[in-house]
């Protein structure tokens, strides 16, 4: 008579020919980069921690705006705006630390404080339009590239060629418009005290407004978590519940949105604030300098930080590349951990040429406004920055354009 397997039988089978050589994988990676020096080693950790907090909470911007206008749902806005309400007081007193009278006129290194212009309204209404048709922005094509997404493979190569885009058209955008423009920073016109107090008083009057949209004649919307299981009781129940509440369960999206905003105040007290899209455009210029077609020396570039175009000479192994690749490597492991990973082909053709349009949107967009959702917007907001305003509005109208393009795609 046969008997069945232990239900515990499969997951450890799985833990073995998955979890382990990926530990291994993982250990080796991290030892590689450790010897690349220190701050690639930091970058590399958080690049993961941010794949396994995306993973996990399903956290994405073009979700957040695409799910307010297209469903009337606003938890997901609602989360990326708590997580904005704890950076930012995070933020500013890091600022305050690094540039104690803002009247002088310096602005805080890392901080994403961008020129304010046309650029960004153009930018961010192009990145709107394409994160929400290519399904995902920079930091989601990322992670759901870790979690097997065909499609979101081939919007990175839209990202790319859009990114490469921009590159060549950088010094004109330069010579015409950018250069003339000036960044603006809020302490430096009304002081901190003021600019938090303005900065913190819209973004709950925003988070009230989201609430208003989707609760006005809007059905409740299903909670996200799941029935908890049966009290543990002994130790290797102990441990599994623990797998099952951070590794298997899907995480709130609020907290998706609070381990971000940590996640990125950390990385402004190590070096700068968060953003992905910089390495992605040194990566589009080496692809097609490799065809005699780069787009050379960007001016003005060198003046900014964090998610910008600036292509640099620094070698491939560099502290954004660690970033981005722990982005996937976390998004992977995560995906692996709670059983989600899978290869996800497109079921109609029509996907692709979606994905590579919505990508090109994306990249282009980023490269004129210098950032992207994470960047120009998440890292901006807290960085009491105006642009990162400018950016979230056009970013907004680009988005509720892109949720009319997706209605009529077939």
């Amino acid at each position: 008579m046969a008997h069945a397997l232990p239900a515990s039988f499969g997951r450890n089978s799985r833990f073995v020919s998955v979890g382990i050589p990926l530990i291994v994988a993982l250990a080796i990676a991290t030892y590689a980069f450790g010897r690349a020096g220190a701050s690639i080693i930091v970058w590399w950790g958080v690049g993961l921690a941010l794949g396994v907090i995306l993973q996990r909470s399903r956290f994405c911007f073009a979700g957040a705006f695409r799910d307010l206008f297209l469903l009337r749902d606003g938890r997901l806005l609602r989360a990326a705006i708590t997580g904005l309400l704890i950076a930012t007081p995070g933020f500013t007193l890091l600022m305050a630390r690094l540039v104690p009278d803002p009247s002088f006129g310096d602005l805080p290194s890392g901080a994403h404080i961008l020129p304010v212009g046309l650029h960004l309204v153009v930018g961010g209404i192009l990145f709107g339009i394409g994160m929400v048709v290519a399904g995902g922005c920079v930091s989601g094509t990322l992670f759901r590239i870790g979690e097997g997404y065909v499609g979101s493979l081939v919007a990175l190569g839209g990202i790319l060629a859009g990114l490469s885009l921009a590159a060549h058209s950088w010094n004109w955008w330069w010579q015409v418009h950018i250069g003339a423009m000036q960044a603006l920073w809020f302490p430096r016109l009304i002081g901190y005290g003021w600019s938090i107090v303005l900065v913190i008083g819209v973004l709950a009057l925003l988070y009230l407004a989201v609430l208003w949209w989707e609760t006005r004649d809007a059905p409740d919307f299903p909670p996200m978590s799941s029935r908890p299981g049966a009290p543990a009781i002994t130790f290797g129940e102990h441990l599994t519940a623990i797998q099952r509440r951070f590794l298997r369960q899907a995480w709130p999206y609020v907290v998706g949105g609070i381990a971000l905003a940590i996640l990125n105040i950390m990385s402004f007290t190590y070096d700068h604030a968060l953003g992905v899209t910089g390495e992605l455009s040194a990566w589009a210029e080496r692809i097609t300098g490799l065809f005699g077609m780069g787009a050379g020396t960007l001016i003005g570039t060198d003046q900014f930080d964090g998610c910008n175009l600036t292509l640099g000479d620094e070698g491939l192994l560099t502290a954004t590349l660690a970033l981005d690749l722990g982005l996937i490597v976390g998004s992977f492991g995560a995906a692996q951990a709670s059983g989600e990973f899978r290869i996800r082909v497109p079921r109609h053709r029509s996907r692709y040429v979606q994905a590579i349009g919505g990508g090109v949107l994306m990249g282009y967009g980023a490269g004129i406004a210098i950032g992207c959702t994470i960047g120009a917007f998440f890292s901006a907001v807290p960085s009491l920055a105006v642009s990162g305003w400018v950016f979230a509005a056009a970013l907004a109208v680009g988005a509720w354009i892109g949720t009319i393009v997706i209605r009529r795609l077939p």
